[in-house]
């Protein structure tokens, strides 16, 4: 079993979804874990359900596309629990649209929030890290960054320049033992998915060698393996949890 006590942790766009459920595992694991979310309601409920875990928490509300945002973000956790071990970059937005539709605002924001979010985030962690010597970093990408697919021409940039941040960050932070990584899913079920039609699910599905959408736990289940001293000489990769969807 994974024990990550004594650990701290903070989880961008963690008030719902995947970053909600990352964060619960990390604390179920032992962690202390900041819920970062540009919706304070409900980075306050993810953090009320650690804090029932018995989990030290604390809820943020923050644009983490600003930089002034993030400051104020790190300066806050890094006063509640005193360093940050892991930074999980999950935050992210979508805009979806065929290019030559696709308006320049809406390119700009999902670029801004996606990516430059990490960016941001990994500047501000690396110094704590740095003066620990130790550090775990995971931003979450995805296949589409592997990929691409049509209709999110900025979406899938965002991704594939999260993966290039991760494996040129892994080669400045190695020297400092921290390990950055990044995690690419694939289909996973959400809020989002589960209101698609039964027909449109089964044409994912179909399209997955292991015939089934991921659960937000899978996802999940590969930060944990990332934050924890079993990854200690795993550092620049991109693990996909996909089914198969890209090999």
């Amino acid at each position: 079993m994974i024990d990550l006590s004594s650990k701290k942790a903070i989880v961008t766009g963690s008030g719902r979804g995947i970053g909600r459920e990352i964060a619960l595992k990390l604390a179920r694991a032992g962690a202390d874990v900041a819920i970062s979310d540009i919706d304070l309601e409900t980075a306050k409920a993810t953090a009320a359900e650690i804090e029932a875990l018995g989990r030290k928490s604390v809820a943020v509300s923050a644009d983490v596309s600003k930089a002034a945002d993030v400051e104020k973000m790190f300066a806050d956790v890094l006063a509640a629990f005193g360093c940050i071990d892991i930074l999980v970059n999950n935050a992210g937005i979508t805009k979806d649209g065929l290019l030559l539709r696709m308006k320049e605002e809406d390119w700009d924001a999902v670029l801004n929030v996606n990516l430059k979010s990490a960016f941001l985030c990994c500047k501000a962690a690396a110094k704590p890290m740095m003066s620990a010597r130790s550090g775990k970093i995971i931003n979450i990408a995805s296949v589409v960054g592997l990929m691409g697919n049509a209709g999110q021409a900025n979406y899938s940039a965002s991704k594939a320049g999260m993966i290039g941040l991760t494996k040129t960050l892994a080669r400045e932070f190695a020297s400092r033992s921290i390990n950055v990584n990044a995690i690419a899913p694939g289909f996973i079920r959400t809020a989002m998915t589960d209101k698609l039609s039964d027909e449109a699910k089964q044409k994912l599905a179909g399209s997955i060698p292991m015939q089934k959408l991921g659960e937000a736990e899978d996802v999940a289940n590969a930060v944990l393996f990332l934050s924890s001293s079993l990854s200690d000489y795993v550092t620049g990769q991109v693990l996909t949890v996909d089914g198969g969807l890209v090999m």
